[in-house]
């Protein structure tokens, strides 16, 4: 009998250790798995993302924040650093209003923050420009045209002398509708693709 009851022990304890390794064992499994390794991306790491706002250098000012999307994952080694879908919030740089008849719009944007697994991280890229059109071709149509179609006008109702008057008149409705018309600002729509560069590393904790 006492070697039954010495047996029954040594087996509740070798059960008992086997359990408490099991549990360990399991427990830094886990803990494996959700452990997360920092991995340093480049600069000039390009960093592509979608709008979730519109912005234009009519509307935004410098300073102004604006919210942006990964639209393409950032993998290093088969392993995914900056996932797919990834929160982005980007800041307006520089804005330029375009006028109306010379001065060419612009629009600077960078990226700020990435948020990966819960966690945000500071970034820094190049700042994206984006300029407005030229406005001396098409403004010198504008006013070429009208002094054209004035001096045609000034021939028709006086004969020659009328050419002459008319002709300014006609540049001047030329300047009015290029004044009215000419504006060229920049202006990027939801889901607009842009793509920045990293201009310093960005080290991010990724899970492996």
């Amino acid at each position: 009998m006492p070697n039954l009851l010495h047996l029954s022990k040594r087996n509740y304890i070798l059960l008992g250790g086997s359990l408490l390794l099991a549990t360990g064992l399991a427990l830094a499994s886990s803990i494996a798995l959700g452990r997360s390794e920092p991995v340093t991306l480049p600069d000039s790491t390009a960093i592509h993302v979608t709008l979730n706002q519109a912005v234009a250098s009519d509307q935004n000012r410098p300073g102004d924040h604006f919210e942006a999307t990964v639209s393409e994952p950032i993998i290093v080694a088969d392993k995914t650093i900056i996932p797919k879908g990834a929160s982005v919030e980007g800041l307006v740089v520089d804005t330029r209003h375009s006028g109306r008849l010379m001065g060419r719009a612009r629009l600077q944007l960078a990226l700020e923050t990435v948020t990966v697994n819960g966690k945000t991280y500071d970034i820094r890229t190049d700042a994206h420009p984006k300029i407005g059109g030229k406005h001396r071709n098409r403004n010198l149509a504008l006013i070429g045209g009208g002094a054209g179609g004035g001096a045609l006008i000034g021939a028709i109702a006086a004969g020659g002398e009328g050419g002459l008057i008319g002709g300014p008149i006609g540049a001047g409705a030329g300047t009015a509708a290029a004044f009215i018309t000419g504006k060229k600002n920049v202006r990027l729509q939801p889901e607009t693709h842009l793509t920045f560069k990293l201009v310093e590393p960005l080290t991010i904790d990724a899970k492996s």
